[in-house]
């Protein structure tokens, strides 16, 4: 090979290089992907897709899933339906925002007579009421309500300390009539801050733990450092004599 040949095929080698380098540049540029928690690959330090190590997101494989405690149908004296149930979050340390739930309502002969959605925050090692006043269900009565919760719902983060300013609730007492009983509890707010719009459930359980009534009432203000009443009313009589009433402020999880 001559001299001028060589040359030439020099350099032909040094732009056929120099082309394959720009290339591959642009594949990686185009194609490459940054490991990220939200990706759908576990990649990273994750101890599962999207999961574990430095994501957000505890893997929900190693979490124990939501219990639903009770889920009960209370028909109110318009004839519409209301529902009270309880979630558990096993969980001591992880908790999860936004978690939807079903609740379906049966009538006789397993009849599926209406379908509500929703979500709720689950915190630690505790249990969540859920309450949906007047659902609609048509002239069939409800004989039966179930929530229930998908197990791969729940996006459980990790909550080792309760950040949130919960009212501490006190004082309460039943008074009214037999046909229209009416709670009242003291919420006392312990922050430097006044709480507004909490939204407040009670339950109302009889002799044999059964829940025989429910209600919620949105607490407009809790004045920092201050006391409000939340005040529950029925227009009909409770099912039995009451035996406890628990009363739980709904503090959305931060």
């Amino acid at each position: 090979m001559s001299w001028a040949a060589r040359r030439r095929f020099l350099i032909l080698l040094i732009v056929g290089s120099c082309v394959v380098a720009f290339l591959a540049l642009l594949s990686i540029a185009t194609f490459y992907q940054t490991p990220s928690c939200t990706d759908s690959t576990q990649n990273q330090d994750e101890e599962g897709i999207d999961c574990g190590g430095s994501c957000p997101y505890l893997c929900t494989a190693q979490k124990q899933p939501p219990t639903v405690l009770f889920t009960k149908a209370l028909t109110n004296s318009a004839g519409r339906t209301d529902i009270i149930a309880s979630v558990e979050n096993k969980n001591a340390s992880a908790a999860a925002k936004n978690v939807p739930y079903r609740i379906m309502l049966y009538g006789a002969n397993q009849v599926l007579l209406q379908e509500v959605t929703g979500t709720l925050d689950l915190l630690p090692g505790a249990a969540t009421p859920v309450y949906v006043p007047g659902v609609v269900s048509g002239k069939q009565a409800v004989v039966g309500a179930f929530l229930s919760i998908a197990s791969s719902s729940p996006q459980w983060f990790l909550m080792a300390t309760d950040s949130r300013i919960v009212p501490r609730v006190s004082n309460t007492q039943q008074s009214g009539t037999l046909a229209t009983p009416r709670i009242d509890a003291t919420l006392s707010n312990p922050s430097v801050t006044d709480l507004r719009a909490v939204p407040v459930i009670v339950i109302v359980r009889g002799v044999r733990g059964e829940v025989i009534a429910a209600s919620k009432t949105i607490v407009q203000t809790i004045p920092a450092q201050g006391e409000a009443i939340a005040t529950f009313t029925w227009n009909s009589p409770f099912a039995s004599a009451p035996a406890s009433i628990e009363v739980v402020p709904i503090i959305p999880l931060p």
